[in-house]
């Protein structure tokens, strides 16, 4: 089996994984300033929106998380990532804007999920996008 069939195959698993985290009525938007696709669908009543940076380096979970956390602007909102590790970086960033659950995956990837501090998210500086 040649490297590149191998390499076709894990990425087909991959996006099969990152799909089956979606439900099947997420319908892909657009987002200024990502990088990424994002999706939005409606679970027990919230807004949820996702993205996936699992594959990316820095700065793209950053600024994929910087512009998604601007959608959140309600108490009735959700933003969940999905990235190869827990942002830190990106925590240090937004302060204590924002409420947040991490859950890791059985792949070891990290879901991140953001949800709206009255109040507080008001308050973050959602420009300042890149590490460091």
């Amino acid at each position: 089996m040649s490297y590149w069939y191998k390499k076709s195959i894990i990425s087909q698993i991959q996006l099969g994984e990152r799909m089956s985290l979606l439900p099947s009525d997420a319908k892909k938007i657009e987002v200024d300033g990502s990088t990424v696709d994002f999706f939005e669908y409606i679970e027990n009543g919230l807004s949820c929106y996702f993205f996936d940076t699992s594959e990316c380096g820095p700065p793209e979970p950053m600024v994929n998380a910087m512009a998604g956390l601007k959608l959140i602007d309600s108490a009735n909102k959700r933003l969940i990532m999905i990235n190869h590790k827990v942002p830190g970086g990106l925590f240090g960033k937004i302060g204590q804007n924002f409420d947040h659950e991490i859950e890791e995956l059985p792949d070891g990837r990290a879901k991140v999920t953001f949800g709206y501090l009255q109040g507080q998210s008001e308050k973050a500086d959602l420009t300042k996008n890149t590490c460091g």
